[in-house]
């Protein structure tokens, strides 16, 4: 199961440990995805994404068919 969000695209990003004695070991920092689903009334269906916190909130504010249909022309989906 990938960790990258179905509409942003989001993945992880690499980065270091640092421990108490300033030694660094790689690690991987993982986007806040959640499975969600979601209501589409033009479709008068239920569908069920991968999405980031972030993603969430932008369909909250815009809508899912909004969202939906700007990823889709930008190429993210």
């Amino acid at each position: 199961m990938s960790r990258i969000c179905d509409l942003t695209g989001k993945g992880y990003m690499n980065g270091n440990s640092v421990s108490n004695s300033n030694a660094k070991t790689k690690r991987k920092f993982y986007p806040n995805l959640q499975l969600k689903k979601f209501y589409i009334p033009e479709e008068d269906k239920w569908i069920t994404l991968k999405v980031s916190t972030s993603a969430v909130k932008t369909i909250s504010k815009r809508g899912i068919t909004a969202c939906i249909n700007k990823f889709v022309k930008k190429g993210s989906i």
